[in-house]
C-alpha cells in the first residue's frame, strides 16, 4: 500500500515537473494584443511585439531573448533562441559545434562524432519586407506555439533543434502597422500608400544587402548567420505568392549558381519536399515550386541567397495574405495540376488567419525535417565545407557556360559549322576537346587572391575585406614583405585563400558571374534573372588584386573570425598634405576639413586635394593615406556646395541609398520633392541637384501608369508636401532655369531623360531602323540585365578626377547615347564614359553586347551657366559601387 502510494506520488511529481518545464502558463497573443494573430483587420506594431516577446521569454524556460543590435532608427532587434530547457543550458556548447562543423577544419571522424552530439540549428525570420505583414505575425504565432505546446512533435523538435526566431525589420513593422491601424474604420485600413521607406535607407532593397552588409539590421543578422551560429537551415518568410496560388517555395527554378556544392541543391529538394508534403497532408492546396514562380538560386545578396554561398539550406516562401480579407483570383492556367503545382487551389475568399496557419505549418515542416535528420544536416554542412577546402587546395577547374562554349568550339575544329546542339547530337566528341579547356592551366580556379597594401585606395580595399569578414570569410594579413609568382608585396597586404569552407562566397566576390543565355525557346525573348545577373564585388569596388593560380605561402597571420579590420594610417609632421582624389575617404576628410573651416585646394592637373598643416587634427581622425607635399602649382579653392537630393512620396530606394552615401561620406544634403522643384527659385537655395533613376519622365511616354501616391486628403498633413511628380510642363522649365543660372544637375540612370527634355544634341544609341523609323532594339537582339561592364573614361575632365582610364560599372539596361551633329566639336557636350570595344561584359549577362560599341554612357553638357551631368550606369547602386562613387562626389563642390 505504502509502496503503491509512493510510486503514485513520484509519478505525480514527475508530471507536475514536466508541466512546469514544458507547459508553463504562457501569455496568449490575445491576452497581450487584444486579438488573436490572424484576426481580420488587426496588426501588431513593434512596440507591442517587443513587449510580448519579453513576456514570453520571462514566462517560458524554452526561450532565451537576445538583443542582436540596434536598428537604423535605434530600436533593439531581437532574436529568440527557442529549444528545450536542457539545450538552452548548453547553448555555448551547441553553438561551438555548429561553428566547428561549418568551418570544416577537422577529420571526418571528428565531424561524425560532433554531428551525433550536436543539435540542428534552424533560423526562421519574419518582417524583412515590412509591408509583407504575414512574416512578422507568423513569427509571433510560431514562437507562442513553441513556448506553450506539449504535443510529441513539438517536444521532439525542442529536444533536437535550436531555433533562432529573428525579427528582421523592427522599424518597418512599427511604421506599417501604425499606418494600417490609424484608420478607425477597419474597412478603410490598408498597408499601401506608406509615406516613407520601411527601412530608413533601403526599403525593399534591405533584402539586397547581405553580401555588402551596409545597414545596421543586415549587419546584426549577418553576424548571427555567418559568424555566430551558422545554422544548417535558414528560412526567410516573404509574400506574395503568384496569382492563382497561395505560396511559392523550394525547390526553385534554374539557373543555380555554379559555385555551389551539389549537396546544397539536393538538400533544397529534400526540405522543399517536406514542406510541400505537409501542405498536401494537411489539405492546404496552392503550393508551387520551380517553374511555378520566378525565384531562382543564382543571385547572391539576398537574405536567403547569401546563405547558399555558405553551405546553408536557404529557404524562401512567398505567401499571400493580408489582415484585410482578399480573394484568390481565377487563373485558369494554374488550375491544371503539374509537377510544379500538383495540388492547385480554386478561387476563394482568403483570410489573414489562413496565411498564418499555412506559415506555421510550413515552419513545423522545416523543423520536423531538422529534428528527423539532425545528424545528417550537421554532417552535410561539414562535408560541403570540407569539399570546398579540398577544392581550394588543389588544381580545380569549375564549369561555366563560357567553358562549355569553348569545349564545343574546340570539338568543332575541322568540321562543318552548325549549332552546338546539332553538333553534340550528331557526333561523339573527342575527349581532347574537353582536355583543351578543362585541363588548361590558365583555366584553373584561383588558389587565392592578394590585395597589395600599396594600391591607391587601400581604405576601400579594407572595406571590401570587412564585407567578406562580416560574412564569415577568413582573411590573412602579411606581417612582413613577401614575394609570390615573382611579384613583391609589402607588409600589411592581405590574402584571401580559397581553401576555406565558404569558398563559394570567396569565388563569387572575386570572380565574374557567367550567367547562361536563358531563353524559353531559340529566337525568343530572354527570361529575366531574379534580380542581378552579375555583381562581382571586387570589380564594383575597384579593388586591385592578383589572382594566384598556384599554391603559395608567406608570412601570413589569420584574422580571427568576424573581427573587422581598420586602416593603419598616420599623419606625419609637415607643412602641407596631399590627399589623393583616387581615394574615396579623401572626400570624407575634405568635408570634415571644410566643416572645420580649414582651407582646402584642389589640383587642376589631377584633382588631388591639398591642405596645410592647419588641418592636421582633422586628418588624424580621418585615418586616410596621404603624403607631405607643397601646394600644387595649378590649384583652385574648394568650398562646400549646397546639395539637394530628389525623393518622392513613399521613398525612392535609389534616393535612399544616395542619402546613405551622403551621410557615410559626411556630405550635407537636403532632400527635396517635386513640389519644391515646381515652386522655383532653385538657384537661391541649391548649387547642385541629384536625380537618381526614376525621377525624370521620358519625353514620349512620361511615367506611364506609375502611381505617385494617394490623394492628399487621404494622408496626414505632414506628408502632403511630398506628393506629386516631375512634370514636363512645370518641373522641367524650373530645372532649365536652375541650370541657366549656374546650377549643376547630376542625373543617374533613367533620369538622364532630362537631356532629351532640354533638347540636347544626343539620341538613344540602342535603336535600329525599322521601316525608316528608329525603334528600340528588342530584347531578342539586345538585353543586359544587371551586370558589370567595362567603360573607357576621359580622366582629364574634372568630373572624372580620381578615376582611371577604364572602370567597371553596374549596368542594368542603362541609357546609352549617340552624340549628334557637331556636339563635341562645338564643345556643347563632353563624353565622360563610353564603350570602346564590342565586348565590354565583365560579369553577368550581355546578350547582343556588340550593339554597345562606341556608345557614350555618360556625358556632361553646358546649359547656360550651369552643367548637366548624365550618368547612364547605376554609379551609386545599393551603396555597393565604390569604384564609381567619385563620379558623384566630384560634382558636389564649388
Amino acid at each position: 500500500m505504502i509502496k503503491t502510494y509512493f510510486i503514485r506520488l513520484c509519478i505525480a511529481f514527475l508530471l507536475l515537473s514536466n508541466c512546469a518545464l514544458l507547459g508553463q502558463e504562457v501569455p496568449t497573443p490575445k491576452s497581450h494584443f487584444g486579438f488573436d494573430i490572424g484576426d481580420n483587420y488587426q496588426l501588431a506594431n513593434y512596440t507591442q511585439t517587443e513587449a510580448y516577446l519579453k513576456k514570453l521569454a520571462a514566462s517560458s524556460n524554452r526561450i532565451k531573448l537576445v538583443d542582436i543590435g540596434k536598428t537604423e532608427e535605434g530600436r533593439s532587434q531581437y532574436m529568440l533562441i527557442v529549444s528545450s530547457p536542457e539545450n538552452l543550458k548548453k547553448l555555448d556548447h551547441y553553438k561551438e559545434i555548429s561553428q566547428r562543423l561549418a568551418h570544416a577544419e577537422m577529420t571526418p571522424e571528428q565531424a561524425k562524432a560532433l554531428a551525433q552530439e550536436g543539435k540542428a540549428v534552424v533560423w526562421i525570420d519574419g518582417g524583412l519586407h515590412a509591408n509583407e505583414v504575414v512574416g512578422t505575425h507568423q513569427l509571433i504565432q510560431t514562437i507562442y506555439e513553441f513556448a506553450s505546446r506539449t504535443d510529441p512533435e513539438t517536444l521532439r523538435i525542442l529536444d533536437n533543434v535550436i531555433i533562432l526566431f529573428t525579427h528582421a525589420n523592427p522599424d518597418g513593422q512599427e511604421l506599417v502597422s501604425n499606418w494600417y491601424m490609424r484608420e478607425k474604420d477597419p474597412k478603410k485600413r490598408t498597408t499601401t500608400g506608406l509615406p516613407v521607406l520601411y527601412e530608413k535607407y533601403a526599403g525593399h532593397d534591405n533584402n539586397r544587402d547581405f553580401f555588402m552588409l551596409n545597414l545596421k539590421e543586415t549587419q546584426n543578422i549577418g553576424r548571427q548567420l555567418f559568424v555566430e551560429w551558422i545554422p544548417q537551415i535558414m528560412y526567410n518568410h516573404h509574400q506574395a505568392g503568384p496569382a492563382g496560388t497561395v505560396v511559392a517555395g523550394p525547390p526553385y527554378r534554374d539557373p543555380f549558381n555554379y559555385v555551389f556544392d551539389p549537396t546544397l541543391l539536393t538538400s533544397l529538394d529534400a526540405v522543399g519536399a517536406a514542406m510541400h508534403n505537409r501542405m498536401n497532408v494537411e489539405n492546404k492546396p496552392g503550393y508551387t515550386q520551380r517553374g511555378g514562380s520566378v525565384y531562382s538560386t543564382w543571385y547572391n545578396g539576398g537574405l536567403r541567397t547569401t546563405t547558399y554561398f555558405h553551405n546553408m539550406i536557404g529557404l524562401l516562401t512567398e505567401i499571400i495574405g493580408n489582415p484585410t480579407p482578399s480573394e484568390i483570383p481565377l487563373v485558369p492556367s494554374r488550375l491544371l495540376p503539374n509537377g510544379d503545382s500538383p495540388n492547385p487551389i480554386t478561387p476563394r475568399k482568403w483570410y489573414f488567419k489562413n496565411a498564418i496557419d499555412y506559415s506555421v505549418s510550413l515552419n513545423y515542416a522545416v523543423l520536423n525535417y531538422a529534428q528527423r535528420y539532425r545528424d545528417e544536416l550537421l554532417y552535410n554542412i561539414y562535408q560541403m565545407g570540407r569539399n570546398s577546402i579540398e577544392r581550394g587546395k588543389k588544381d580545380t577547374w569549375s564549369f561555366s557556360p563560357k567553358k562549355i562554349e569553348a569545349i564545343n568550339k574546340a570539338a568543332k575544329v575541322g568540321f562543318a559549322t552548325g549549332s552546338d546542339a546539332d553538333f553534340e547530337s550528331r557526333r561523339q566528341m573527342s575527349i581532347k576537346a574537353f582536355d583543351t579547356v578543362m585541363k588548361a592551366p590558365a583555366n584553373r580556379d584561383p588558389r587565392g587572391y592578394i590585395l597589395s597594401a600599396d594600391q591607391s585606395d587601400f581604405n576601400t580595399a579594407i572595406k571590401f575585406l570587412n564585407a567578406l569578414i562580416r560574412t564569415g570569410i577568413v582573411v590573412q594579413k602579411a606581417t612582413a614583405p613577401f614575394t609570390v609568382a615573382g611579384k613583391n608585396y609589402p607588409a600589411g597586404s592581405y590574402v584571401v585563400k580559397t581553401d576555406q569552407a565558404f569558398r563559394p562566397h570567396v569565388l563569387d566576390m572575386f570572380e565574374p558571374q557567367d550567367h547562361p543565355n536563358d531563353f524559353k525557346y531559340e529566337g525568343g525573348a530572354p527570361i529575366p534573372p531574379y534580380d542581378a545577373a552579375g555583381w562581382t564585388l571586387a570589380y564594383l569596388m575597384d579593388i586591385k588584386f592578383d589572382r594566384i593560380l598556384d599554391d603559395f605561402s608567406g608570412p601570413f597571420e589569420k584574422n580571427p573570425y568576424g573581427e573587422l579590420l581598420k586602416p593603419e594610417n598616420k599623419v606625419p609632421n609637415g607643412s602641407g598634405y596631399l590627399l589623393s582624389a583616387a581615394q574615396n575617404d579623401s572626400y570624407t576628410a575634405v568635408n570634415d576639413l571644410l566643416k572645420n573651416e580649414v582651407a582646402v585646394y584642389r589640383s587642376t592637373d589631377n584633382g588631388d586635394f591639398y591642405v596645410s598643416s592647419a588641418g592636421k587634427a582633422v586628418l588624424e581622425k580621418a585615418n586616410i593615406k596621404l603624403k607631405i607635399a607643397a601646394a600644387p602649382k595649378n590649384k583652385i579653392k574648394v568650398s562646400t556646395a549646397r546639395i539637394a537630393l530628389w525623393d518622392t512620396y513613399g521613398g525612392s530606394m535609389a534616393s535612399g541609398w544616395v542619402r546613405f552615401l551622403m551621410e557615410q561620406y559626411h556630405y550635407s544634403a537636403t532632400v527635396i520633392y517635386p513640389q519644391d522643384i515646381d515652386a522655383g527659385n532653385l538657384k537661391s537655395k541649391y548649387d547642385v541637384i541629384i536625380f537618381v533613376g526614376g525621377a525624370i519622365p521620358s519625353v514620349q511616354g512620361g511615367f506611364g501608369n506609375r502611381n505617385f501616391g494617394p490623394k492628399a486628403e487621404e494622408i496626414p498633413q505632414e506628408f502632403r508636401n511630398r506628393l506629386g511628380r516631375i512634370s514636363a510642363d512645370q518641373s522641367i522649365p524650373e530645372l532649365k532655369k536652375f541650370l541657366e543660372a549656374g546650377g549643376n544637375i547630376v542625373t543617374i540612370g533613367s533620369s538622364t531623360n532630362l537631356a532629351y527634355h532640354l533638347n540636347l544634341p544626343v539620341r538613344n544609341a540602342m535603336v535600329e531602323i525599322v521601316n525608316g523609323a528608329e525603334k528600340r532594339l528588342p530584347a531578342e537582339k539586345y538585353y543586359v540585365p544587371g551586370s558589370v561592364l567595362n567603360v573607357n573614361i576621359d580622366t582629364a575632365l574634372p568630373a572624372n578626377w580620381g578615376m582611371e582610364k577604364e572602370a567597371d560599372v553596374y549596368f542594368d539596361n542603362s541609357p546609352v547615347f549617340k552624340l549628334t551633329g557637331d556636339a563635341i566639336a562645338a564643345a556643347k557636350i563632353k563624353p565622360l564614359m563610353w564603350f570602346e570595344n564590342a565586348t565590354p561584359l565583365r560579369s553577368g549577362w550581355a546578350w547582343g553586347q556588340a550593339y554597345l560599341h562606341d556608345g557614350v554612357t555618360s556625358f556632361e553638357a553646358r546649359v547656360g551657366k550651369g552643367k548637366l551631368l548624365a550618368f547612364g550606369p547605376e554609379i551609386a547602386f545599393r551603396a555597393q559601387t565604390h569604384g564609381t562613387f567619385k563620379l558623384i562626389f566630384n560634382q558636389l563642390y564649388k
